[in-house]
């Protein structure tokens, strides 16, 4: 983890490996159409963008095997999971 912080609304964000899977998986649930664009508000569904990003996380878990605390493995493990079966069922 690194000590670099951002203030966002008053709020301090530390960059951590946790907030990195985090910010990936939110691209994915945008390009499922699951959540709106922050900036637009619209949801719109691009199936190639959502599997590029399950991809990015797929290649995060492979190029850090064995240098990640077993609760940041649990957090890659489970979004990958649920991104996995949320695209299955995209239309």
């Amino acid at each position: 983890m690194t000590t670099a912080q951002n203030e966002t609304n008053g709020q301090k964000l530390e960059a951590s490996f946790s907030m990195l899977t985090m910010s990936i998986a939110s691209s994915a649930l945008m390009a499922m159409g699951l959540t709106p664009d922050p900036h637009t508000g619209k949801t719109d569904a691009d199936k190639n963008v959502a599997r590029f990003n399950i991809d990015l996380l797929l290649i995060l878990k492979e190029k850090t095997k064995n240098n990640l605390s077993a609760d940041e493995m649990d957090l890659l493990n489970h979004i990958l999971q649920d991104l996995q079966m949320k695209l299955i069922h995209m239309k």
